[in-house]
């Protein structure tokens, strides 16, 4: 019967604290440490130091391609495609120094006035996984969102000021995106 060499689980104290150095707010010991959103790096004197960053600090990107001509409008440095966590971006090459950053595709505008906030417009949005939805421009002060196309007509139950557009058994309906009614009308209906 063979031994089981205890060394291997035995912990370096030091080792996390040459990883990952000491807390810049307050002096104390950083930690792994973990929450609903994954892993991060905080420290141990929480709560009285509320100090936290990401575990890799800097996301994880590859340059695919550089963009021949382009400036970059904060740092007039070269634009290059990258892939990130959410697919292509265009982004400048002085990445971390200079943050510029833009999707590749520029979100449609539906011309819809967003009925939540009544000063944005709803534009098309997709998710990490390919998605579609659409959302109001002037996210994060309004987070009004609809998972099918809007469309600009006042429900007539509740008169909210767009329905959008479903396909429910084979047939096209308008639906009102408020939860509390729900009506429908068949497209049929509605251009009579």
């Amino acid at each position: 019967m063979s031994k089981i060499d205890n060394s291997l689980f035995s912990v370096n104290k030091g080792a996390l604290k040459d990883a990952y150095g000491d807390c810049p707010d307050c002096g104390g010991e950083l930690s792994i440490k973990h929450s609903k959103n994954g892993p991060f790096v905080g420290c141990l004197n929480y709560p009285t130091c509320e100090y936290k960053r990401a575990l890799n600090s800097l996301p994880e990107t590859e340059v695919v391609k550089t963009i021949e001509g382009s400036k970059c409008p904060q740092c007039s440095a070269s634009l290059v495609i990258k892939k990130g966590r959410y697919g292509l971006f265009i982004g400048c090459e002085k990445f971390p120094e200079c943050g510029y950053h833009e999707p590749i595709n520029k979100a449609d505008d539906t011309h819809l006035t967003c009925p939540s906030c009544n000063k944005g417009h709803l534009v098309a949005r997709t998710n990490k996984f390919g998605k579609s939805f659409y959302a109001c421009d002037a996210y994060p002060k309004c987070r009004y969102i609809v998972n099918h196309t809007p469309v600009k007509q006042d429900c007539p139950e509740c008169q909210w000021p767009i329905m959008v557009e479903k396909n429910v058994g084979g047939k096209q309906i308008l639906e009102c995106p408020q939860r509390r009614c729900g009506h429908r009308l068949n497209i049929s209906q509605n251009d009579s």
